[in-house]
């Protein structure tokens, strides 16, 4: 099984994850938008027993999901980097893919919320678009 590494910029909080993910998301949500200070956030859905912290203590932000639920950022309390998303009511970390060390072959399978977009977003155009979260995907 394919073991993979990762950390915040500054390296004092370290992750690793095992196994393959289960989707690769860009998320145009208004909230991802904040979080990243960008058009999306790159998120490769990790089950949650296959991610674990092996160095550091991450601190948490914990805000509400359209689903009801918690969503739990964890992010570096030195750099301040976000290293992934807890997302609850699919019971998965969405790990930013540019914490990971190794990033060869993960690529999005999906980009959900573009209607949240910003007007000058560009969407690839072999990645299937999404207004919202699929009905099927946990929302």
């Amino acid at each position: 099984m394919e073991i993979r590494n990762g950390s915040c910029g500054c390296g004092s909080l370290k992750y690793q994850i095992e196994g393959d993910p289960i989707n690769s998301v860009f998320c145009y949500c208004k909230e991802c938008q904040k979080t990243t200070g960008s058009d999306k956030w790159f998120g490769t859905w990790i089950p949650k027993n296959n991610f674990k912290i092996i160095e550091g203590s991450p601190l948490i932000y914990s805000r509400q999901g359209d689903s009801g639920k918690d969503l739990n950022l964890l992010f570096c309390p030195d750099c301040g980097v976000n290293i992934c998303a807890e997302v609850t009511v699919g019971n998965f970390y969405s790990v930013a893919v540019s914490t990971i060390d190794d990033i060869h072959n993960i690529k999005p399978t999906m980009s959900i919320y573009t209607a949240s977009a910003p007007n000058w977003a560009v969407f690839p155009a072999d990645v299937p678009k999404f207004d919202i979260l699929p009905p099927d995907m946990g929302g």
